[in-house]
């Protein structure tokens, strides 16, 4: 048997390439989007791709089965399970509970797992030749490492209202047939710590049924539906604004794109004939180097692996945009960005130079230090804002911080100050980074940036307040 963990830490997101090497045929499962990796890895060891599969209708990804399968001939294998609304728009072939694909000498039993999605389908893999007896599950966005799928996304994140508190029962229920299987199987979820799909995900990329019985705090509730319901759906993050689109896009039949784009050099006229008409420039520097100096009315996402994420939530499907990047980024952040969909890139330009060189002026951001912050704060007449989560607020925060999460800034406006001193802050700077270009490309001129944020405040034994309402779970 052949097996691969493909993991993108960008989105904290497992795919899978299992084979029979005796057979030459070769399985993927939940692949992203940028398929040259499994085409690779098949190519590397001799195996051809024959079929694809897919956990469910994904909302943090854009799944590449199809532009897998345009370029394989490979046949797609997805749920047919979930009822009306649920349906994959585009040819495949329809997967019910019970239904088992073989694959050279493997056996996989599909075993519908509802909760995080209606439709939500594991696989569960039989190496033949070895055993009888089931080897992994592939369990998607059913169970992680300690922690399970979050059952409220299709409410908060794609709009459907009612669903959450459903989904969190049929999650309890799914979740008596992963205790049924054996302790020895080996469980490889969708996704790892960073992932919006859960709250509390482990790092380490795969786990057992055993341990996840032993250690899952979900199995804690095992007698005790309520209480599962309640922690299920308590403190979970902001899901991104573009999982709405993506639920979407990996159920219709949507253009495919099957190469990663090579992006056009725009010269400084370009650039600034496309500011001039509101197309916006995403300026992917590190956020220090932004703030020496950046084109003003650009917004700063850094092109580290959160790049993606933050993209998806302050750039549109229907608007073109620029990215300022050095030429050696490009090929990474354009994956990053097809693997949420984000395919309209104006061009690029490689750094503020030409900029700086034809005229332009580049403004400074206001970072101020904790000394300085210190003295503002206590002084009063300031606004501060926390731009993190809201669980993590509630868990502990600057006394009188109110309380906007980055990723619904340009929301909520009008809940920054635009007279008195206001003052940003995060975790570590990341997202005031991005807060502090968006405010600046809106029109304030009066804005700080705390950019050291909570993690210097509470290391220098600064007082925080809790206001957390968080559920606890029951001792393991």
């Amino acid at each position: 048997m052949f097996f691969q963990h493909v993991y993108d830490n960008s989105l904290a997101q497992a795919s899978y390439v299992i084979g029979c090497q005796k057979a030459g045929v070769a399985a993927v499962i939940d692949a992203k989007r940028d398929v040259d990796t499994y085409l690779d890895i098949a190519k590397q060891n001799g195996l051809q791709i024959t079929h694809i599969l897919e956990t469910h209708i994904h909302a943090d990804f854009l799944a590449g089965s199809r532009e897998l399968a345009a370029l394989t001939g490979a046949q797609m294998y997805l749920s047919a399970e979930g009822g009306k609304g649920w349906e994959y728009e585009f040819p495949h072939i329809g997967l019910k509970d019970g239904d088992v694909i073989k694959l050279g000498n493997l056996e996989i039993k599909v075993l519908h797992t509802p909760g995080h999605t209606p439709e939500s389908i594991s696989f569960l893999l039989i190496d033949l030749p070895a055993s009888n007896q089931p080897v992994m599950l592939f369990t998607g966005d059913f169970v992680f490492v300690g922690d399970i799928g979050r059952p409220d996304l299709l409410e908060k994140a794609a709009g459907i209202k009612g669903t959450q508190e459903a989904g969190a029962h049929q999650l309890y229920e799914s979740l008596k047939k992963f205790e049924a299987l054996p302790d020895f199987v080996q469980v490889w979820p969708g996704h790892g710590a960073g992932s919006a799909c859960g709250k509390q995900l482990g790092a380490v990329p795969g786990t057992t049924v055993g341990y996840e019985k032993a250690r899952n705090w979900a199995f804690a509730y095992k007698n005790n539906e309520a209480g599962f319901v309640n922690y299920v759906l308590a403190d979970q993050p902001e899901p991104p604004r573009y999982f709405a689109m993506m639920k979407k896009l990996n159920k219709v039949n949507r253009p495919l794109l099957t190469g990663v784009p090579t992006l056009k050099l725009i010269s400084n006229d370009e650039l600034q004939a496309a500011l001039n008409k509101g197309i916006k420039l995403i300026d992917t520097r590190n956020k220090t180097e932004f703030a020496e100096g950046f084109i003003l009315g650009s917004i700063n996402i850094q092109g580290n692996n959160s790049f993606g994420t933050w993209a998806g939530w302050f750039l549109n499907y229907d608007e073109p945009f620029i990215l300022l990047a050095d030429e050696s980024q490009l090929d990474d952040l354009t994956r990053k960005l097809m693997r949420i969909g984000l395919d309209y890139i104006y061009g690029y330009v490689p750094s503020t130079a030409e900029w700086v060189k034809a005229g332009g002026r580049l403004q400074k951001a206001n970072v101020i230090s904790l000394k300085e912050f210190r003295s503002l704060y206590y002084n009063n007449g300031i606004q501060v804002v926390d731009l993190r989560g809201a669980a993590e607020y509630n868990s502990g925060h600057i006394k009188g911080a109110n309380n906007v999460f980055v990723g619904t800034l340009p929301d909520n406006l009008h809940r920054i100050d635009r007279d008195k001193k206001v003052i940003i802050h995060c975790q570590g700077g990341d997202r005031a980074a991005i807060a502090y270009s968006l405010l600046v490309k809106n029109g304030y001129t009066n804005v700080l940036n705390y950019s050291a944020g909570m993690n210097e405040w509470v290391r220098e034994g600064n007082p925080v307040e809790s206001s957390s309402k968080k559920l606890t779970s029951v001792a393991m």
